[in-house]
């Protein structure tokens, strides 16, 4: 392939800004980022910029610009019909502590409370299982087309676009199938969800990310939203989720009050501490898929009981469906002791699924060893 000399001058000068710690703006990121995803420049200079930028600590108008780039040039556009507002919730990974996949299970619990979510997800990079892994253990399709997704949401409340897969971000998928780090494409990439949700629940892997990625979904529009990022109880490792292992740092995002800050701690929800082991993923799809039907089902109420629930109460505050997350963490709790959170999953796979039949029987059988 031959390329363009001025672009390669251009880009790798742009590159070498970030080397030395300098930032870029919106419009060149996205300049950047449009063409890495079209392939316009040599492997060396995209994974050089993939790197650069993500090291030297992305700025909320990078993030931003990458975002831009890879939701214009890069993503399927859906609009669910839908009569409430519309949720995205997920961890950016590079997390201290693997846990199991809390965010699926959060989603389910959440559309099972009301809320309409719209997961985007992708294969375990930087975690031991991802969102896409679990849910095509518990039988979801996660090949299928965009306006399956679409239409999961809009009659079970729930559905997931697969973020590597080509049907969704087509140009995006050679590059994570090339590269086995975290980037910029961790927070940015993972924002560009095809159905736009204007409502988001996240998690990062740094405290200092936290207010960095809430200025940066407010500059690409998000209406409410919670970032948060987790400790454990000897502020030693961080946890992309809110924690029931030691304190939480969030960024809460309103059209009220812009960008308020605080932290939690375990024990204003009346949880008992544990230790981190309870909560670790052990890499097992398979094992975890049933530890995951085990919450949902209501027979684990251990401290993965606990952490789901309390990273439910995120979703049901900022859509009103709590008043506050001490509530939103009750209202969980009531939802799978109701059963509804299974029921939910059910609805999920007749759905989302080329195969209802088939992905019933399954989950017949998996419920069963569970």
């Amino acid at each position: 392939m031959v390329f363009d000399g001025l672009m390669l001058k251009d880009f790798g000068a742009k590159v070498y800004r970030l080397i030395k710690g300098k930032s870029l703006t919106r419009e060149e990121v996205r300049e950047m980022m449009k063409q890495t995803l079209l392939n316009e420049q040599p492997d060396l200079h995209q994974g050089a910029f993939l790197a650069a930028i993500t090291a030297k600590d992305s700025t909320p108008e990078e993030i931003a610009g990458c975002w831009e780039a890879v939701y214009e040039y890069d993503t399927v556009k859906v609009t669910p019909n839908v009569s409430g507002p519309l949720v995205e919730n997920c961890g950016t990974g590079m997390d201290d502590i693997k846990t199991f996949n809390i965010s699926t299970a959060a989603a389910v619990v959440g559309a099972a409370g009301g809320v309409y979510m719209a997961k985007h997800g992708a294969r375990a990079i930087t975690s031991k299982c991802g969102a896409v892994d679990i849910a095509e253990a518990l039988g979801v399709d996660v090949e299928c087309n965009p306006e399956l997704v679409e239409k999961s949401i809009e009659n079970a409340g729930i559905g997931l676009f697969n973020g590597m897969s080509l049907k969704i971000h087509s140009k995006m998928a050679r590059i994570l199938a090339q590269i086995r780090f975290g980037s910029i494409l961790n927070i940015s990439a993972s924002l560009a969800n095809p159905a736009l949700p204007p409502y988001g629940v996240r998690g990062v892997y740094s405290k200092d990310l936290v207010v960095l990625v809430a200025k940066a979904m407010k500059e690409i529009g998000y209406e409410r939203a919670l970032v948060f990022c987790g400790l454990n109880g000897d502020q030693t490792k961080v946890i992309d989720e809110i924690s029931i292992l030691g304190e939480t740092f969030i960024a809460e995002i309103s059209e009220k009050n812009g960008i308020a800050t605080y932290t939690v701690t375990p024990e204003e929800f009346m949880i008992k501490r544990c230790d981190e082991g309870a909560i670790l993923s052990t890499g097992d799809v398979e094992k975890e898929s049933l530890s995951l039907l085990r919450i949902l089902s209501g027979k684990d109420k251990g401290p993965r009981f606990e952490i789901l629930c309390l990273n439910v109460a995120p979703i049901l505050y900022i859509t009103g469906k709590a008043k506050s997350l001490g509530e939103g963490y009750k209202m969980a709790k009531e939802i799978i002791d109701s059963g509804k959170a299974i029921d939910k999953l059910r609805e999920w796979l007749k759905e989302q699924n080329s195969d209802p039949d088939k992905a019933e029987k399954r989950l017949g059988k998996l419920l069963e060893n569970a």
